[in-house]
């Protein structure tokens, strides 16, 4: 007899033929069920105070008890350790979880990732230390009037070809630049909007003249890569024509106060004040630091790019 597990319909006709005072082996007979089934069932969901047999009670406590034992499922040691390996990487659980389905790996649920996490921190360990913090949403470099970047010449956003917007087509960018605290270093980044492939570059201050020398020198790294750069309106862009010379690249400009219309490199931004906290300073920060800090996120999962890693997804369109 093949064995099926008993459904809550079966426990409902068990409890009836055992009120009638029928025996094991004839409510055995009568389900098409074997003895020990029976048997079993009513021995493990029996009332602790008074040794009946409710139905109800007895679907709810096998409910309860599969809940449990889905929750208690183990992953080996290996799988174990590759998953607090990719969370040493900065993975966020998610990533690890997406990543790891992708490849259809087993693996546990990114909330078990996390509560081991915080176990780990309560008993002194530093795995927290590789989650993203909670920090605030850098604010905007201007005051209320912004009155940069005014130049006459410049492509509104707006002029930009509309097969952008997709991110289905590939060389198109976004630039800016982030402040550290308490001196005029800062750094410049580059985000590829189909793939999120950054490139960052270390500057001694914001002026025309460093942000053009470090932004000519990451693009020549991948000549030909770049068709578009979308800019804010910051001073620093205001000879952005030399860059569109030397890089035969053309520049467009969000509308002032309109974040949102850079949303990749916006977002790009807060990744990595994960390395570079607000109020951190960038005096003595290298460009191998930030070489470094761009590949630790060129080589994260995003789940936009179905857990593959913008550096996969590089290499696969430009290659």
């Amino acid at each position: 007899m093949t064995y099926k597990q008993l459904t809550e319909g079966d426990r409902y006709t068990i409890a009836a033929y055992k009120k009638q005072g029928l025996n094991l082996a004839e409510i055995a007979r009568l389900t098409g069920r074997h003895k020990s089934t029976i048997s079993r069932e009513i021995a493990r969901n029996r009332c602790a105070y008074d040794g009946a047999y409710r139905a109800f009670k007895a679907d709810q406590r096998t409910r309860t008890r599969r809940s449990k034992s889905r929750r208690n499922k183990r992953i080996t040691q290996q799988q174990y350790d590759q998953v607090m390996h990719f969370i040493k990487k900065d993975w966020s659980p998610a990533q690890v979880v997406g990543r790891m389905k992708r490849y259809n790996q087993p693996t546990i649920s990114h909330e078990s990732i996390y509560q081991y996490i915080w176990r780990d921190k309560a008993n002194g360990g530093e795995l927290w230390k590789h989650l993203r913090q909670s920090t605030k949403q850098r604010r905007k470099r201007y005051a209320a009037y912004d009155s940069r970047g005014r130049l006459a010449n410049k492509r509104h956003i707006s002029q930009r070809p509309k097969s952008v917007e997709t991110r289905k087509t590939r060389g198109h960018w976004e630039i800016d630049t982030v402040m550290g605290k308490g001196s005029k270093h800062c750094i410049v980044t580059l985000v590829e909007r189909m793939t999120g492939y950054t490139l960052i570059g270390q500057l001694d201050d914001r002026t025309t003249a460093s942000l053009n020398r470090r932004t000519i020198h990451l693009m020549n790294r991948f000549d030909g890569l770049f068709t578009t750069i979308t800019a804010d309106n910051g001073t620093e862009f205001n000879q952005y024509e030399l860059i569109e010379a030397a890089t035969d690249t053309r520049f467009y400009f969000a509308t002032p106060h309109h974040s949102w219309e850079r949303g990749t490199n916006e977002n790009t931004n807060g990744l990595i004040r994960q390395y570079l906290p607000k109020g951190t300073s960038m005096a003595t920060l290298t460009q191998a630091k930030c070489n470094a800090i761009a590949h630790k996120l060129n080589n994260r999962p995003r789940a936009r790019l179905g857990f593959k890693t913008p550096e996969e997804c590089f290499v696969e369109y430009y290659r």
